[in-house]
């Protein structure tokens, strides 16, 4: 009889792999496809797959079916309330838990239970922790992707050859840096939430998003209403404000309706029909065009908004991409909020980025599109290379006049705290109070800069955003964005700048007696 058993076994190993019903344990093992491994652009290991393995049970099989569920939730942790009632009842095959790791599989075969089946299977694994949490996303059990880049190349991820990887256009030191700069400003300003983007504006390459505070395995809403798991700089739309005169003085400039030498009334506010638009700080009675910019003037960039007219101002913004959602790999991306009548209201409000809600992630590829020579570019969270940049949007002499107002807005005006010695940044703030309803909350900003260096030939852009910052004795209690996100801007790239081996401007003096 033992001899006849061990023939038995024997066939049934070689021929059946394993299946053997009564009371002897069984493994039965299933091989499904790994997904790709994700790659920073380095080749840091972002994310794989690992060797685990699902638990089923033939409950008919016990010889006492609470002890089965007494022992086999002590080894895997499943639950045993849920144990108990699945084997009392009349299932041939139940699911007794999933992704095992090898010990706990270990433990399991320990127990010598008769009719378990191991299903071989594979976990996804993030090396890098919760690092750009919201961009990667997650599998659920099963491996299919339910969020971020795991969802929006879940395709390509799933159908790839064993042993593939995927490059991602990410790069996790710029990634860290980012994340680190902003955190250490929320914390400064205890801002609500905040974030930020890095993107080489000749590629569309996505190197850095951060959405603070970041998301944890398992994270939920907090307290103040902020959910940790949403990538804010593509799912959510916000009023960002002053950073949206961006456009309006490149649509001056592309159609010669402005000189930047032309003044304007601006000290008094400007009155529009039974409105009045006045500015958040004192202004002089006249400015020149560049100056309104460079000094953030709403009244004067409403005057100048109206010379384009609702027609040629909603037209451009569309030739940019800002009245649809950005198009990339990341499944979440975010519709605009645009004036359902484009009159001359809306022409003046939304020159001065009241009125339009986009995403950071729309924003800051038509912002890429006004210094990289005018061209056209898609973001990407892809590694790419070469230049990708497209069609001609604007003028190329229209990109470098845009260049050179942006360098007078950090050396002249409001942005001189994200000035980066030996990097020529060029940049605008924006503070606009944020949305509630159908108003405005008074005294909650959101405040925004965005930053492009070297401002002479761009290679990179960065965008940061601050919500409902709080002044500090540093900023005389002030929180608009010159004091906030300026200098959170200029911290990130004085961070990241030597990482991507972007040479200085200045050169460095070897130290003597004079100048040590």
């Amino acid at each position: 009889m033992a001899f006849a058993l061990i023939g038995l076994r024997l066939v049934d190993v070689m021929a059946f792999k394993g299946r053997v019903t009564g009371a002897i344990a069984t493994v039965q093992i299933r091989l499904s496809g790994a997904r790709a491994d994700l790659l920073d652009r380095n080749g840091a290991l972002l994310a794989r797959d690992l060797p685990v393995y699902d638990l089923y049970a033939r409950p008919h099989a016990f010889w006492d079916k609470a002890e089965a569920a007494h022992d086999l939730a002590a080894a895997t942790g499943a639950a045993e309330s849920r144990l108990d009632r699945v084997f009392a009842s009349s299932h041939d095959y139940a699911l007794v838990a999933r992704e095992l790791t090898p010990d706990v599989q270990d433990s399991v075969m320990h127990l010598g239970l008769p009719g378990l089946e191991f299903e071989a299977a594979a976990k996804r694994y993030y090396p890098e922790g919760d690092a750009a949490a919201q961009v990667l996303g997650m599998t659920e059990p099963g491996g299919k992707g339910i969020a971020g880049l795991e969802l929006g190349l879940n395709d390509r991820l799933s159908n790839a050859q064993p042993g593939t990887a995927v490059a991602l256009s990410l790069d996790m030191r710029i990634q860290y840096a980012l994340a680190h700069e902003v955190e250490q400003a929320r914390e400064e300003f205890t801002a609500k939430a905040a974030g930020g983007i890095v993107m080489n504006v000749r590629t569309g390459e996505i190197l850095a998003m951060a959405s603070l505070p970041e998301a944890t395995v398992g994270g939920a809403p907090l307290a103040n209403g902020v959910d940790p798991r949403r990538n804010r700089m593509a799912q959510d739309v916000y009023e960002l404000g002053s950073v949206f005169k961006i456009f309006t003085f490149s649509l001056a400039v592309e159609d010669h309706t402005t000189r930047m030498d032309e003044v304007f009334p601006v000290g008094s506010g400007f009155k529009l029909g039974k409105f009045t638009i006045h500015d958040a700080e004192h202004m002089p009675a006249e400015m020149a065009a560049r100056d309104i910019l460079a000094q953030s003037s709403n009244a004067g960039t409403a005057q100048i908004a109206l010379r384009s007219g609702p027609d040629r101002q909603r037209a451009f913004l569309g030739s940019l991409g800002l009245l649809d959602a950005a198009h990339s790999e990341l499944p979440e991306s975010a519709a605009p909020l645009i004036p359902r009548h484009w009159g001359e209201i809306e022409t003046a409000t939304v020159g001065f980025g009241h009125g339009i809600s986009v995403s950071p992630l729309a924003f800051v590829t038509a912002a890429s599109i006004i210094v990289n020579g005018g061209r056209r570019i898609t973001p990407t969270f892809l590694k790419r290379t070469g230049d990708a940049r497209g069609e001609q949007v604007i003028k190329p002499e229209t990109s470098a006049q845009m260049r050179e107002l942006l360098r007078y807005v950090v050396t002249n005006g409001t942005g001189k705290k994200a000035d980066v010695p030996g990097y020529d940044v060029g940049g605008k703030t924006g503070s606009a109070e944020k949305v509630v309803g159908r108003g405005y909350l008074a005294h909650h900003l959101l405040t925004s800069f965005c930053a492009v260096f070297p401002i002479d030939n761009p290679r990179y852009l960065v965008f940061v955003m601050l919500d409902e910052p709080h002044g500090t004795k540093a900023t005389f209690g002030l929180a608009l964005a010159g004091f906030t996100a300026a200098p959170l801007a200029g911290k990130v790239i004085a961070h990241i700048a030597p990482m991507l081996g972007m040479p200085t401007t200045t050169p460095i003096v070897a130290p003597t007696k004079e100048n040590s």
